[in-house]
């Protein structure tokens, strides 16, 4: 998981916040758990829905989304059915079952497109995939996903509170898939191959020039075009360095490596 501005207890807080403001009610503490089966009993939607918040607020949230299932489930046409629906989506998210979160607020966007409370399930559907982000060494198709999603509410809802969380997780994200592609290029130059290598940290200068990679990237570019036998197209981007990061260590390396490796070629 990539590292956050601010703590996983902290955000949860904040969604849990949300939540509350969504079913309308002061929760408590978390408590003992309660059974985890959920037999059909038909019972009245006051009713249901009561024993759903009660379990949420003990703690138990998967007994608790099951139970915001059956006030849908068993109520389709009752007012409480769209609470429920959104309820359902953050007691799985609160779950850590984020497939079925995902599920539960693609279908409360699906059925309530214009509803007031849709930026919140834009932003729960964008916290799931952006809590499942793993390290830049595995598969990133999480990552992008949550890339997807988190643009998507800044971009239907940029004055919501919502959108502003998500611009702050957006520079992460993309942080941590420049941090990917450098690793990858990285492979490639200890491989001696370094066409593919220059693909790699082009890639990091073009799409995500604001991360904290992007001198190093120029830096290893510089490296991949000497080795290919490419000292003009090298002097570029020891200059792009230079323009921009004059006083760094990455535009110190490749100065010297320059002169080394070809100092006919003035960079200064």
């Amino acid at each position: 998981m990539i590292s956050t501005a601010f703590g996983r207890s902290s955000l949860r807080f904040a969604v849990f916040a949300a939540a509350v403001a969504v079913m309308g009610v002061t929760t408590g503490c978390a408590g003992t758990k309660a059974k985890k089966d959920v037999a059909y009993v038909a019972r009245d939607v006051d009713t249901l829905y009561a024993a759903a918040r009660e379990r949420l607020n003990r703690g138990d949230a998967k007994q608790a989304a099951a139970l915001f299932d059956e006030v849908e489930r068993q109520h389709p046409y009752s007012p409480w059915a769209r609470r429920a629906q959104l309820m359902s989506a953050f007691s799985y998210y609160a779950a850590r079952d984020y497939p079925k979160s995902v599920q539960a607020a693609q279908r409360f966007l699906s059925i309530h497109p214009g509803n007031k409370d849709a930026p919140y399930a834009y932003y729960l559907v964008a916290l799931c995939y952006y809590e499942q982000i793993s390290d830049v060494t595995r598969d990133q198709k999480i990552t992008q996903e949550a890339l997807t999603a988190l643009t998507e509410v800044s971009r239907r809802y940029p004055a919501t509170k919502y959108a502003a969380d998500a611009r702050l997780k957006l520079d992460l994200v993309n942080d941590h898939l420049a941090g990917k592609e450098m690793e990858i290029g990285r492979f490639y130059q200890r491989s001696g191959k370094w066409l593919a290598s220059s693909l790699r940290f082009r890639a990091v200068i073009d799409k995500y020039q604001q991360t904290s990679h992007t001198p190093e990237a120029l830096y290893r570019l510089v490296e991949s075009y000497l080795a290919l036998g490419l000292p003009q197209e090298a002097k570029k981007a020891a200059a792009v360095l230079q323009n921009n990061y004059p006083g760094g260590d990455w535009y110190a390396r490749a100065y010297k490596l320059m002169n080394n490796k070809a100092p006919e070629t003035d960079v200064s």
